[in-house]
């Protein structure tokens, strides 16, 4: 855990002109692990989130925060739910690492919420369907962001965007190979011979899901913020419908059981619903979806793959070991049974 050094950090912050100057500092932690740390910090009625690498995270996670910077920064006087981008500080002197302040989000978590949801949604079925709506929404909106107009032309590489995407993938599971995957011929083929309709490039979060936006407390249903953008780039923001909609029940009125149902999905909308919503909101056609899904599919294998086979004693990583064989004969019985020809 990172020691917050409050003097110096209530310098900073008087330098940067923020409120509360004189009033006494108080830091709370919020969140943690191997990337980042969060904080919330208080002063008279000033309050905010710090967000900050651990010590021992590596040299280039202060870029990785600078880059996030950049994305909220980016997005305000956006119509996306996100949150305010207050400071940052790139001085290791003041607290050894590369550090920003962001507006605090009053609202909840998906992820403090994984047995039940939150009243009103875990009795009313139309409020509940709201937050999957909302989610599509909040991507939606992201979607249509002016990427180049507000500065982020650099942020990304979207020319030859899906051109890369097999390339890159397969060079990295060659990397880390510890076990042949059933199916992963077969994506990886379908995926080779195979394009979206259309490309229209857009910022993309990287990892968009419910346990990365939070909600305003109470009904109807609405996106506070869109948080944790470290995988955040400009590229093609219809992979992120994917990646929110790959694990989605085919039935939501009787879920299967499954590994990535981390949240109630019963009574949510259908994907078809889902995706309809993205697109009226969104102005993208998604006709192509079932590529970017057996694309999502495939990519989400590989990833987990790097974390089962560096697992060691770690559960949670060593959990992924039967996922990942499910997800990829999943992409592959996709890609042989869709009627997708692009």
């Amino acid at each position: 855990m990172t020691d917050l050094h409050t003097p110096r950090l209530a310098a900073w912050m008087d330098a940067a002109g923020l409120p509360g100057s004189g009033a006494p500092l108080r830091t709370r932690l919020l969140s943690g692990g191997t990337q980042n740390e969060i904080y919330e910090v208080a002063r008279a009625d000033f309050r905010a989130a710090l967000r900050i690498p651990p010590a021992a995270a590596p040299p280039d996670r202060d870029r990785g925060i600078l880059r996030e910077w950049r994305i909220i920064a980016a997005l305000d006087g956006t119509d996306v739910p996100h949150t305010p981008a207050l400071a940052v500080c790139t001085d290791p002197a003041v607290l050894g690492r590369t550090f920003y302040l962001m507006g605090f989000v009053d609202g909840w978590s998906p992820m403090d919420h994984q047995q039940a949801w939150p009243d009103p949604f875990d009795g009313d079925i139309e409020s509940r369907r709201g937050l999957a709506l909302q989610l599509a929404e909040g991507i939606a909106l992201l979607s249509r962001v002016d990427w180049q107009g507000r500065g982020l032309g650099d942020l990304g590489r979207p020319d030859g965007f899906h051109d890369r995407q097999v390339d890159r993938w397969t060079g990295f599971f060659d990397r880390i190979r510890g076990r042949e995957l059933d199916g992963m011929d077969a994506a990886t083929n379908w995926l080779r011979a195979h394009r979206p309709l259309d490309f229209v490039p857009g910022i993309m979060h990287g990892d968009y899901q419910f346990a990365n936006v939070m909600y305003r407390h109470g009904g109807p249903a609405r996106l506070a913020a869109i948080v944790d953008w470290e995988m955040g780039t400009v590229g093609d923001p219809k992979l992120d419908l994917a990646w929110m909609l790959q694990g989605w029940p085919l039935n939501t009125a009787d879920p299967e059981p499954s590994a990535f149902a981390y949240v109630d999905m019963k009574h949510l909308p259908s994907r078809e619903e889902v995706a309809a919503h993205y697109a009226a909101v969104s102005g993208r056609q998604v006709d192509d979806l079932d590529y970017y899904l057996v694309l999502a599919q495939w990519k989400l294998a590989i990833v987990l793959e790097q974390g089962f086979q560096r697992a060691g004693g770690d559960e949670k990583l060593l959990s992924f070991g039967p996922i990942v064989p499910e997800l990829m004969r999943s992409a592959a019985e996709l890609a042989e049974s869709t009627g997708y020809r692009g």
